[in-house]
């Protein structure tokens, strides 16, 4: 998996889970690895399906038929020290790791599936979430 250090972004705040996923989708955008469509069809994706994976993290990836709009693979990976909530209030599932994916083909499920593995492990969570520069962060991705 490689990991463009352009794409991390540290001490991020949000008011909402779409805020937060419209921002990881701009992170796509900017960087040409999506067209701007893919940003709606991110949020629709957690509409029809969550897009929180438990463990305080949460991937935010384009619809099946959003496919269309990736232009080449890449993960925007954001820590959120203060956490989103992709839950309710009376059920908060808090976030703070996100994982902004678009792949090529079926290159997202593998992204979806190595960010899953790694964070399975709620200690390399809390490591990306203490981290105090991108740098630290990219490390962890490095192999």
């Amino acid at each position: 998996m490689e990991i463009q250090k352009s794409l991390i972004k540290i001490n991020q705040n949000f008011s909402n889970k779409e805020e937060a996923i419209k921002y990881c989708g701009s992170l796509l955008v900017d960087g040409g690895y999506v067209k701007p469509n893919y940003i709606s069809a991110m949020i629709e994706r957690d509409r029809e399906l969550s897009v929180y994976m438990g463990n305080f993290i949460a991937i935010p990836h384009g619809t099946d038929e959003s496919k269309k709009e990736v232009l080449k693979t890449g993960v925007a990976i954001v820590q959120v020290p203060r956490g989103v909530n992709f839950g309710t209030v009376e059920n908060p599932k808090i976030a703070t790791m996100l994982f902004g994916i678009a792949g090529i083909k079926e290159e997202h499920l593998e992204l979806i599936q190595k960010i899953s593995i790694f964070c399975a492990d709620v200690d390399n969570v809390v490591k990306l979430a203490d981290a105090q520069t991108i740098e630290e962060i990219a490390k962890y991705f490095e192999n």
